[in-house]
């Protein structure tokens, strides 16, 4: 198969029913000799979701996305793709994917290749249409071996939905892009998403699938260790941040503050990350201090993150899973 899965019409015999999972693994592994990929990964991902996959480098989510895809096979377990075998369902065209892995035709246009690409589906979205939700009709004349890292990206894009696919799967897909294409790029695929698609992606921009997804799947060592919105796996770092000015400040009371997890002054900015906000901000009233401009949230997705991995390192051991992390990235 090549980096993007075409789309035809859709046999009968796997027709999705509504309110089924849209993709379901159960209990997947895929193991390399020693070297456990993914272990047990167990989840479900319903029709019209976002949905972000974390993990570090060597956690199994280009693995677990090849198996999705039917480019590989688990060595144990099943995956089900609209109530099928992925093969099935990838066949069908019922998905379209953006993967790391595979080159584009050189000595072509753009336009050219999009064109070829959309020849081979029965119910092709018209190639303008194409190019333009990509964002890639500015530079269609262009020869695709001269464009630029984000460009080739936006080309991969466009692969992937130029047919009536329903599931559309991203693995880092704006790497190389700069700040405003990968906004162009998010926008580009809320439109695909409010079509009714559902979205899974990969990234290791943290803010984006902080901004873009309903949920946030972070696996680590091959398993799910998280499932949950963005304010749901935020809150799983287990601290909050509070932000304040004091007219004087006095660090050494301020370390010896209760549930204190961490403290940064700037002049007379204080930020503090505290397991216990509620018993920190009231020692500091308790104490005569009158803090101004006073803000408590959450702290960021890439503090959680970090947190969510460390402990699941620390508790596991490092070992030997993550060597090979090409094979298991």
């Amino acid at each position: 198969m090549s980096q993007y899965a075409t789309s035809y019409d859709m046999p009968e015999s796997i027709e999705h029913h509504a309110g089924a999972p849209v993709v379901t693994f159960d209990n997947v592994s895929k193991h390399y000799g020693n070297l456990r990929a993914v272990d047990g990964l167990k989840l479900e991902l319903r029709a019209g979701e976002t949905v972000a996959l974390l993990g570090p480098n060597g956690a199994g989510k280009s693995t677990s996305l090849d198996m999705l895809l039917a480019l590989r096979k688990p060595t144990s377990g099943t995956i089900r793709m609209f109530g099928a075998d992925p093969y099935h369902a990838v066949k069908s065209g019922r998905v379209g994917a953006m993967l790391q892995s595979g080159g584009l035709m050189a000595e072509v246009t753009v336009r050219e290749l999009v064109t070829l690409v959309t020849g081979f589906h029965p119910r092709p979205e018209p190639v303008d249409i194409t190019l333009t939700r990509a964002g890639i009709d500015g530079f269609a004349g262009q020869r695709v071996d001269r464009l630029s890292g984000g460009q080739t990206q936006r080309v991969r894009f466009a692969l992937a939905i130029c047919g009536k696919s329903e599931l559309v799967v991203l693995d880092e897909p704006t790497t190389a892009m700069d700040v405003e294409t990968r906004r162009l790029f998010w926008t580009s695929m809320k439109e695909e998403v409010a079509e009714g698609r559902t979205l899974l992606f990969a990234t290791h921009y943290l803010e984006e699938a902080d901004h873009a997804a309903d949920r946030i799947l972070v696996i680590n060592r091959g398993r799910l260790l998280a499932d949950g919105t963005p304010a749901e796996i935020k809150s799983r770092a287990g601290a909050r941040r509070l932000s304040f000015r004091l007219d004087t400040v006095d660090e050494p009371f301020l370390l010896g503050l209760p549930a204190l997890v961490n403290l940064e002054i700037r002049r007379d900015l204080v930020q503090i990350q505290s397991s216990d906000s509620d018993a920190t901000l009231y020692a500091l009233l308790d104490a005569g201090y009158r803090p101004r401009e006073i803000e408590v949230s959450s702290l960021g997705l890439e503090q959680a993150f970090i947190a969510i991995t460390e402990e699941d390192d620390r508790a596991n051991g490092a070992g030997d899973d993550r060597a090979n992390g090409a094979k298991g990235n």
